[in-house]
C-alpha cells in the first residue's frame, strides 16, 4: 500500500488586495523604493527629453512666468505687492503654487497614463504618485533656490530691509507638506474618478489655472477686502502662500486660523483621495 504524501506549497511573496481602504501601505512602498527612484528618473528624463535646454527648464519656467507677471501686473496694471519688490513677490507665490499644481495635475492622470504598465506587472499602485511627488519636490528645491538667490541679491545689493526669523523657518516644512498632501490628495481623487469620467482629465488643468487667479499669487491678501477677500481665503493654498511670504519677505499674513482651515482641507482631501484610490485600484483594469 502506497502512502501518498501531500506536498505543501510555500511562497516567498503573496500578493493580495489590501482589505483596509485607508491603508497607506508604507512598508510595501518602502520595499519598492528602487522602483520609485526609477520612476523619478523616468519622469525627469522623459519630461525634458529631446529639448535643447533640458533640465534648465526647471529654472526658466518660473523665471519667465515671474517676468511676465511683473511686466503685466506689476507695471502695466500697477499691481500692488505690499511694498515687496515685484520679482520677489511673484516668484515666491509662483514657486509654491507650482509645487501644489504640478502635484495635482501629474497625479490626476495616474491610472490612465499607466494602465498598460499596471496590467503587466504587480507593484503598489501608490508608488507612481509618490514618485511624482518626489520629482516635483526636486523641481521645487531648484526653483526655490533661485528665489533665495534673488532674495540674497536684493538684500545685499539693493539693501531691502528683510529680516528672517529662524524660528519661523521651522514652519516651512509643515507648509510644504500641506501643499503636497493637498495636491496629491486631490490628484489621486481625480485619478480614481477619471477612470470612469474621462472629462475630468480635460478640466483639471483649466481648474488649476483658474484657482491660481483666485489666490494671492498675483494680488496680496492685504490688497483685497469684502467678498473678494473671502473668495481668495476659500482657496486653501492662499494661507500657505501668504505664510511663506511672511517668513521670507516680511509681508503677507501668518494667520493660525487660516492655516488650520488649510490643514483640515488637506487632511480631508488626502484621506478621501487615498480611500477612493485604494478602492478603485481593485477594479480599475476592468473599467478601462
Amino acid at each position: 500500500m502506497k502512502q501518498e504524501t501531500e506536498e505543501k506549497e510555500y511562497w516567498d511573496t503573496i500578493i493580495e488586495a489590501d482589505k483596509v481602504t485607508l491603508s497607506l501601505s508604507l512598508s510595501k512602498i518602502w520595499k519598492y523604493k528602487d522602483l520609485i527612484l526609477m520612476f523619478v528618473k523616468r519622469d525627469i528624463t522623459v519630461t525634458y527629453k529631446q529639448t535643447v535646454l533640458g533640465p534648465a527648464w526647471f529654472i526658466i519656467q518660473p523665471v519667465l512666468t515671474t517676468l511676465v507677471f511683473t511686466i503685466i501686473f506689476g507695471s502695466m496694471m500697477n499691481g500692488s505687492s505690499g511694498g515687496t519688490p515685484h520679482v520677489l513677490f511673484y516668484m515666491s507665490g509662483i514657486v509654491v503654487w507650482n509645487l501644489f499644481s504640478s502635484s495635482l495635475i501629474k497625479t490626476s492622470n495616474t491610472f490612465l497614463a499607466n494602465a498598460s504598465l499596471y496590467e503587466k506587472v504587480y507593484f503598489p499602485r501608490l508608488t507612481i504618485p509618490v514618485s511624482v511627488i518626489i520629482s516635483n519636490f526636486i523641481s521645487f528645491c531648484i526653483q526655490f533656490s533661485v528665489f533665495l538667490l534673488l532674495l540674497a541679491y536684493y538684500v545685499f545689493f539693493k539693501s531691502i530691509p528683510i529680516h528672517i526669523n529662524p524660528l519661523l523657518l521651522l514652519l516651512m516644512p509643515v507648509l510644504l507638506l500641506l501643499a503636497v498632501l493637498m495636491g496629491m490628495g486631490m490628484g489621486i481623487l481625480i485619478s480614481s474618478l477619471s477612470a470612469k469620467f474621462r472629462d475630468l482629465t480635460f478640466l483639471v488643468a483649466f481648474a488649476v489655472q483658474l484657482a491660481m487667479f483666485l489666490s494671492p499669487v498675483i494680488i496680496p491678501l492685504s490688497a483685497t477686502s469684502g467678498i473678494r477677500r473671502t473668495i481668495i481665503l476659500a482657496n486653501p493654498m492662499s494661507s500657505i502662500i501668504e505664510a511663506v511670504r511672511y517668513i521670507f519677505l516680511n509681508s503677507g499674513e501668518l494667520n493660525i486660523y487660516h492655516l488650520m482651515y488649510s490643514t483640515a482641507f488637506a487632511a480631508i482631501v488626502f484621506i478621501t483621495g487615498l480611500a477612493l484610490f485604494n478602492y478603485k485600484e481593485r477594479t480599475f483594469l476592468d473599467t478601462v
